[in-house]
């Protein structure tokens, strides 16, 4: 495998994949804030990432992945990680976490990923729902990017290359210099603006859509509907199914303008890493709990971008939002229901 830039892919976060070389750290980044000490390159205005490509194996061959976070606190430090304490209530829940070894200092992986299918999207007469969405990449049954090698530390670890290929959302992977490029989508928490990578989804249409990989052993990782920290380790995540269309318009979000080509969804989260602070809440494995927009709404005008989960709270219990899943109520946005499904997606900063 060599050195190699990827060529263009639709995913929700960008129109187009983005190369980019070794750069300063703090090249373009704005206003932003980093979360993970070990960014090698960040690009704010790109739209890109780069972080250190580790090198593991599964069946005697060579795998390639990245670390993002650690449910320790001294290991996420030690390694330049984000803090995700929750990870570890992924233990003991069937094939959440994969139980891996040690190998020259990488991971020998039980579960392993396809990168060879062709991702195709597309999009609907209204953007969304989509006409045909299938994921350029599939884990096994025993796939999860959720690893332990025993000693109680769970860490996230998404496979991103292997000998059938390279993951969706990768820009650019440089087997010499042991770095990796990602796309990043933009979000929203408590009315800022958020950088994250999309590596995981337990739901195929939705693994299509963010360019991630279909890991349906990942759905395994507890938390439904729930933010409990000391039994979920999901943190919920919403994706406005309907919202504002038109790519110059201030309200413009949603999977339906993210499917025309307008941009991001801006997809709205309750917590980011709190690398430095000491409340353990943080988790990148996001519980997606999609919200609609009701008709009434629309026609009364209502429909508006939404950048905190407390006024998608508030819309529910007003009635202009309503659940786009069937899954558990979830009492901290107001009863929306969860989709059911997860989608892998660490946060890379913050503005």
């Amino acid at each position: 495998m060599q050195p190699r830039p990827f060529g263009s892919v639709l995913s929700l976060g960008l129109a187009s994949a983005l190369l980019l070389s070794a750069a300063p750290r703090s090249g373009g980044g704005d206003d932003f804030d980093l979360f993970l000490d070990s960014t090698l390159a960040f690009d704010a205005r790109e739209g890109a990432i780069t972080l250190p490509l580790h090198r593991g194996f599964f069946q005697g061959e060579e795998t390639f992945y990245v670390l993002t976070a650690s449910s320790s606190r001294d290991d996420a430090r030690a390694r330049g990680l984000n803090w995700a304490p929750r990870l570890k209530n992924a233990l003991g829940h069937g094939n959440a976490v994969q139980h891996v070894g040690v190998r020259n200092g990488g991971f020998t992986f039980v579960g392993s990923v396809d990168f060879s299918p062709e991702r195709v999207i597309v999009p609907g007469p209204l953007g969304f729902p989509p006409d045909v969405a299938k994921p350029g990449s599939v884990g096994d049954a025993r796939y999860s990017a959720l690893v332990t090698t025993g000693n109680g530390v769970v860490l996230n670890a998404p496979i991103v290359a292997n000998r059938t290929g390279v993951h969706d959302s990768v820009a650019e992977l440089d087997i010499d210099r042991m770095t990796v490029t990602f796309e990043l989508i933009e979000g929203r928490y408590h009315d800022d603006r958020i950088l994250y990578i999309s590596t995981e989804a337990s739901d195929p249409p939705t693994a299509a859509l963010e360019a991630s990989t279909y890991a349906p052993a990942m759905n395994d990782i507890p938390g439904l509907g729930s933010n409990d920290e000391r039994t979920s380790a999901r943190a919920a995540i919403v994706p406005f199914v309907n919202g504002a269309t038109g790519r110059d318009n201030p309200d413009r979000q949603g999977l339906n303008s993210a499917l025309l080509g307008e941009g991001s969804p801006l997809n709205v989260t309750e917590i980011h890493p709190r690398n430095r602070g000491k409340i353990p809440i943080y988790s990148p494995i996001w519980d997606v709990h999609p919200a609609v927009w009701t008709e009434n709404a629309i026609r009364r005008g209502e429909r508006q971008r939404i950048e905190h989960h407390e006024d998608i709270a508030d819309l529910v219990e007003d009635g202009w939002v309503v659940s786009g899943g069937n899954g558990p109520r979830n009492p901290e946005l107001g009863g929306l229901r969860a989709g059911g499904f997860i989608v892998n997606c660490p946060i890379m900063a913050i503005d």
